[in-house]
């Protein structure tokens, strides 16, 4: 059968020359975009943007670009006339104007699915650790101790109860991995029926009876104007007494001042986070200075299978649109042009 006009390749090469520009990334290589790029005979470029005009100033000839962190605004996609998609590098579109970007027509896509595994794995890891002192004791070591009571209360994981904020993709593979070490399992997502059942058995209830029976609250909800700062002062005193909490999906879920709080008084008697509302986290952050605080660097995307998965899709999903083709993955189908 012989090639049509539809043909991506083809089309990649008769739409000549092509650009996509990498704004912000903070990967060891590109290795995987390049060898994609190379494959439809797209320029690739990589810079390492920060504020709104340094977006501006690499991608103004761009007709693609790559984005981990840096601010696609309104004002960007105003002054980028010839984009015509965003690829993001994870989950969340937070960073960019999704409403903006459909009413100048560009495309943006995510990688939904990449760290399913990998970010429930993280949050699970992050949950044992404070459950079973695990820093402090080998801090302790280290220093010098050997001494139990550095880890004291220690309680088993059945009869305890885990907590899931979000019941997604993530949120079920957490709470499917957090019954099967032994936790009570309930979840809250404003998708889901209160009183119901979940597929994976996850019971679900109303966002009070979450906070208030919850010895471990696991976050696993979007970035948005409704869920920033959900975990504030008011959340937080609503949770159960010596409850801990997880955030492996976004920083700005938790007022962290108020976070510090909680853990300073006693009310929370832990956090693990690998997110924070800045990043990376200055070293004079407050939450350094705390023992019960478990801290990683926004890793649980992380695994060399994810790492090659999120980078590949990332650049085929805006190739795709650039070829004509329907991207695996896109957040505003009404921008794909």
């Amino acid at each position: 059968m012989g090639l049509t006009t539809a043909d991506p390749v083809i089309e990649a090469h008769s739409a000549m020359p092509l650009s996509i520009v990498i704004t912000d990334c903070d990967h060891d290589s590109i290795t995987f975009e390049e060898e994609v790029a190379r494959e439809y005979g797209i320029s690739l470029e990589r810079r390492q943007c920060v504020t709104e005009d340094e977006v501006i100033e690499a991608a103004r000839d761009a007709d693609a670009i790559l984005v981990q962190y840096a601010p696609i605004t309104a004002r960007v996609l105003k002054a980028l006339p010839k984009l015509r998609a965003i690829g993001r590098y994870g989950v969340g579109v937070d960073t960019v104007d999704v409403e903006a970007a459909t009413r100048e027509g560009v495309a943006v896509c995510n990688v939904p699915d990449y760290g399913t595994e990998d970010v429930s794995d993280h949050a699970i890891a992050l949950t044992m650790s404070m459950v079973r002192s695990v820093p402090r004791l080998d801090r302790q070591i280290r220093a010098g101790g050997y001494d139990y009571a550095e880890a004291h209360p220690l309680h088993r994981t059945v009869g305890l109860v885990f907590g899931v904020l979000g019941l997604g993709l993530i949120g079920t593979a957490t709470a499917r991995k957090a019954k099967g070490i032994g936790f009570q399992v309930i979840g809250f997502d404003p998708l889901q029926t209160v009183g119901t059942v979940t597929a994976g058995g996850v019971e679900v209830v109303d966002l009070d009876t979450l906070l208030a029976q919850a010895d471990i609250l696991s976050l696993h909800v979007p970035l948005n104007a409704a869920t920033e700062h959900i975990i504030g002062p008011a959340t937080l005193q609503s949770m159960k007494r010596g409850a801990k909490i997880v955030n492996t999906a976004r920083g700005g879920l938790i007022d962290t001042d108020a976070l510090v709080e909680a853990v300073t008084s006693g009310h929370l008697s832990g956090a693990a986070l690998d997110v924070f509302e800045r990043e990376p986290l200055a070293i004079d952050s407050p939450l350094i200075a705390l023992p019960s605080v478990v801290l990683t660097p926004h890793i649980s995307w992380y695994s060399e299978e994810s790492y090659g998965e999120l980078k590949d899709r990332t650049i085929r999903n805006v190739v795709d649109v650039l070829v004509g083709a329907v991207p695996r993955n896109i957040i505003n189908p009404e921008g794909f042009r």
